[in-house]
């Protein structure tokens, strides 16, 4: 499992696992979730013991509102969609919840490999000696990005600080260095960012709802938490989480999460498209993209006729008849493109070789008949789907792939338990691409 030192300094996994009730909320373009667990075992005395895997005990849904492409842009909907979802998963759970963990599908989130040096003088590395280095990585990036921005949508958040590579001098390679003896300890950070206003408007939608945000974990890392298989993460995969606004990836190795990006690009855009290619509602291209809409054409497509409801047509009005090939016609070329800017987006950050043949696909968007066939071709790799594997009391209706992000905020949850915080957001120049320094740390570290 990976060792995210989250945004406090503390590395997460030198903490107890969390026990007891705790809450999280999936914040999509489509839907919102609200998933409240009880985590722990308990004993003969009665007291809990962590061992288990978390069980779910309520589970609350509604469509989301004031929402497009990830981002909120009407926050009292927001507001609304929330509300309702925390309030019946705490009715099917009888529990009143006080705070949540969120997922972050957008804001812009940028990847950057970071490596500090710390002095150790010969002792035994400790928790402090780890302290020290958090604290030393977080100087340097504020050093190197600059902390004088004016606020004008070059702001960042720091979301994640993952290690992904230890070395006690200069001998690469070490998972764990505590109790070890050295000169220099030195550790790559893999640092995951947002923008500061966008992680901001959503945090005060959630206080509106009279919540606390206990932590933000990014979509595609809380859903390959929730469906990677422990080699798959070892060995090297990419999780696609193709959610309704966006798309959104996470390339793990080594079992960590090494690189992350989100494509402004979901499901939504499919629906669109059959909308305006039909000429219907978006309710009834919603429907017929999830009924008949097929990402790769077949051969019987021309001969299977649709019902078609034309907008501004009276309901008594017949319906028109069209080639079920019109439909996926329409369908196609948008899945395509998802895809190959997904490839594009993996060849850009340099990590490509890391992410190996294995596709692991998870978010709604991804179960439309064909996407799987179709991931593969384009990306030329192994696709599954991935549905979530580490939570108990999952009802069927919310098993699947659609809510692997919920499931894997659990597994956050969890296992990734601090009540520290970031003391303040991390600001940065003009976003751009990482390719090169990612590219070199590629080179010296493999």
């Amino acid at each position: 499992m990976s060792m995210d030192w989250g945004t406090g300094g503390l590395p997460k996994k030198l903490t107890k696992p969390r026990t007891g009730t705790f809450a999280v909320l999936d914040i999509g373009t489509s839907k919102v979730c609200c998933l409240i667990a009880r985590a722990g075992r308990h004993s003969a005395e009665g007291s809990a013991a962590p061992g288990a895997q978390p069980r779910v005990i309520g589970a609350g849904h509604q469509l989301s509102r004031g929402l497009k492409n990830g981002t909120i842009i009407d926050i009292d909907a927001a507001e609304d969609s929330i509300r309702k979802a925390v309030h019946m998963a705490e009715q099917i759970a009888q529990e009143t919840i006080s705070s949540v963990t969120v997922n972050l599908s957008t804001g812009a989130p940028q990847s950057e490999i970071l490596g500090v040096d710390v002095d150790i003088g010969g002792q035994q590395i400790d928790e402090m000696d780890l302290h020290r280095v958090f604290q030393h990585t977080h100087t340097v990036r504020q050093a190197n990005s600059g902390t004088n921005g004016s606020g004008n949508g070059k702001e960042r958040e720091l979301i994640h600080s993952i290690p992904v590579g230890f070395a006690i001098d200069g001998q690469k390679g070490i998972d764990d260095p505590r109790g070890m003896f050295g000169q220099k300890l030195s550790v790559n950070m893999h640092l995951v960012s947002a923008s500061a206003n966008t992680v901001r408007t959503i945090r005060a939608a959630v206080e509106r709802c009279h919540l606390s945000v206990e932590d933000f974990v990014l979509s595609p890392y809380a859903a390959g938490l929730a469906t990677l298989v422990e080699d798959e993460a070892d060995l090297g995969v990419t999780v696609v989480d193709m959610g309704g606004g966006t798309t959104s990836l996470a390339i793990f190795y080594d079992g960590q999460m090494m690189f992350a990006d989100t494509i402004p690009v979901g499901g939504n855009h499919v629906t669109s498209d059959v909308a305006r290619g039909l000429s219907t509602t978006l309710a009834n291209a919603e429907r017929l993209k999830t009924f008949y809409g097929n990402a790769l054409a077949t051969e019987s497509d021309e001969h299977d006729l649709l019902d078609v409801p034309q907008v501004g047509e009276e309901e008594h009005n017949a319906a028109v008849q069209l080639p079920r090939s019109l439909l996926n016609g329409i369908i196609q070329p948008r899945i395509e493109e998802t895809f190959e800017l997904v490839r594009a987006r993996l060849d850009d950050s340099g990590f490509g070789p890391l992410a190996g043949r294995r596709v692991v696909l998870t978010g709604g968007a991804s179960q439309l008949q064909g996407v799987r066939d179709l991931a593969g071709r384009i990306l030329d790799k192994q696709v599954r789907m991935g549905r979530p594997l580490r939570v108990r009391g999952l009802a069927e209706a919310i098993a699947g792939p659609a809510f692997a992000t919920g499931a894997g905020l659990i597994a956050h949850a969890v296992d990734n338990s601090s009540s520290l915080t970031m003391p303040s957001p991390v600001r940065q120049g003009e976003p751009g691409r990482f390719t090169g320094r990612f590219g070199q740390w590629f080179r010296e570290h493999f």
